[in-house]
């Protein structure tokens, strides 16, 4: 008897340049009514210009899924780890931030 539960296996290849990771301290956040885009972005201190180093384009069920799965690794994170603590941040305008909600959404 197959002892799955019905769910499948996917196996997943990793690059080696997929593997090297991207360094992000900085993600915009917009979305429409059929998809959520994130633009992970590197901002350098003393450099008033930052390029998107990553685009991820999902479907608004894949954003919350995302986000069950952040908030559920968070979780374990700070159980072993400690409180992740980000109150007192030097400069609110980097980190992770939503867009504007007037802004204009193409």
């Amino acid at each position: 008897m197959n002892n799955n539960d019905g769910k499948q296996q996917i196996n997943i290849e990793l690059g080696e340049k997929e593997a090297e990771g991207t360094y992000s301290n900085l993600a915009i956040i917009t979305h429409s009514p059929a998809e959520f885009i994130i633009d992970f972005t590197r901002v350098v201190p003393g450099v008033p210009k930052a390029k998107v180093q990553s685009r991820i384009i999902t479907t608004p069920q894949h954003a919350k899924m995302l986000l069950k799965a952040l908030q559920d690794n968070i979780e374990k994170f700070e159980s072993r780890f400690g409180e992740i603590k980000i109150d007192g941040h030097a400069n609110p305008q980097f980190g992770f931030s939503n867009s504007d909600k007037d802004e204009k959404i193409n």
